[in-house]
């Protein structure tokens, strides 16, 4: 007798609150770690992914978009904006949730918020990227750009990479000094130097790895030909939408370029500047030892990040395993339950709306539910 799956009708929902204690509890480093395993495991399944750049909606103050993707068993996507004049109005520069949803049925099984989860999973696919484009003995890196995104990249690096000691510089000096505090009272970087500088020149003299990270929506050259020295790996991360670049065009001529997602990285990337026959390597390809990364000390690589949705996919699948293991998150309603699912107007006939003022006063005051994962996210 053939048993049929029955997918239970509650989502899990992950919020703010829950994700901050959930990366309390396990320490940054570890959930670091956790999403740069997933996103690189994700990258050797690359062609198993229904893949497509995502959809935006730009506007003069910034831009908000859809990052779609999904494998044949799960469909996950992002709502993330960028709008850097938002620390004016008291928002972030960056705010985001996420969904992931069961391929077979369309069930959502979680809504998780991913701002935080975003700045952690940014900050994992820059070091699955620069272990294997920089060089094996890089330890010292300039972090252009101190903003919300900098914590991340700079505790990375180092638990991840190895990096002991960062070159600092912002135009904003107050974010360098917020990002020092920060970074100088957290004892998981009690082992990283840091040093501010008055330039970009200047920070990025002598170091391995050079990562930017800035905001500022606009065609700027922050890293120019003449600061480039043989062997540095660039990790250009704030280049992530139409008419917001931060790298010189003749940087790019001068290195070897991999990107997540071509199509996205031409339209987003620093790589928008450049005509459509500029040679690029999708990251996936040096992960699966298809293509060679590095191939000298002396070569200049440089990772165009701009964002993929499969990282997000990655990243919901660590947040949804480890509160799973962790019991945490609510149950929600977020699908209606009917008798008869072909009877969606059940749910509005009269019957139906007597019943729901009479059981109102119930609904209304019951406790939430912050115990043990429902079942909807186990069957993800």
């Amino acid at each position: 007798m053939k048993t049929t799956h029955v997918t239970p009708l509650a989502t899990q929902f992950l919020s703010a609150q829950d994700v901050i204690g959930l990366v309390q509890r396990l320490g940054l480093p570890h959930c670091l770690r956790g999403m740069a395993a997933n996103i690189h495991q994700d990258f050797l399944r690359w062609k198993a992914f229904d893949k497509s750049p995502r959809v935006a909606c730009h506007s003069p103050d910034g831009a908000i978009e859809l990052m779609p993707i999904a494998d044949d068993k799960t469909f996950t996507f992002k709502y993330v904006n960028g709008h850097p004049k938002n620390p004016q109005h008291g928002l972030p520069t960056v705010m985001a949730f996420g969904v992931l949803s069961d391929v077979a049925t369309g069930m959502p099984l979680l809504i998780s918020e991913l701002t935080l989860t975003t700045a952690i999973r940014t900050a994992a696919t820059s070091v699955v990227a620069a272990r294997a484009l920089a060089r094996d003995n890089s330890r010292v890196m300039a972090l252009i750009g101190n903003g919300a995104q900098a914590e991340f990249q700079a505790l990375a690096f180092h638990h991840l990479l190895g990096i002991e000691e960062i070159h600092l510089f912002d135009t904003d000096v107050e974010a360098t000094a917020k990002l020092m505090r920060n970074l100088q009272a957290n004892p998981d970087a009690q082992h990283l130097r840091m040093a501010a500088y008055a330039s970009a020149s200047e920070a990025v003299r002598g170091v391995d790895i050079t990562t930017t990270i800035t905001a500022d929506k606009t065609n700027a050259t922050i890293i120019t030909p003449d600061m480039i020295e043989p062997g540095m790996h660039l990790n250009a991360v704030g280049g992530d939408c139409p008419g917001k670049t931060e790298i010189h065009p003749d940087v790019l001529r001068a290195a070897k370029v991999f990107v997540e997602y071509e199509p996205q990285t031409r339209i987003e990337g620093d790589l928008q500047q450049m005509p459509a026959d500029f040679a690029v390597t999708e990251l996936w390809n040096v992960l699966a030892g298809k293509t060679p990364g590095r191939e000298s000390e002396h070569e200049v690589t440089m990772f165009d990040s701009v964002g993929f949705a499969m990282e997000d996919f990655s990243a919901l699948r660590f947040i949804r395993d480890t509160a799973l293991a962790q019991g945490m998150g609510q149950a929600m309603d977020l699908i209606p339950h009917l008798a008869d699912p072909k009877d969606l107007y059940q749910l509005v006939k009269p019957a139906a709306r007597k019943s729901a003022r009479s059981a109102s006063p119930a609904t209304t005051n019951a406790p939430a539910h912050h115990g043990a994962p429902s079942a909807a996210i186990v069957a993800a």
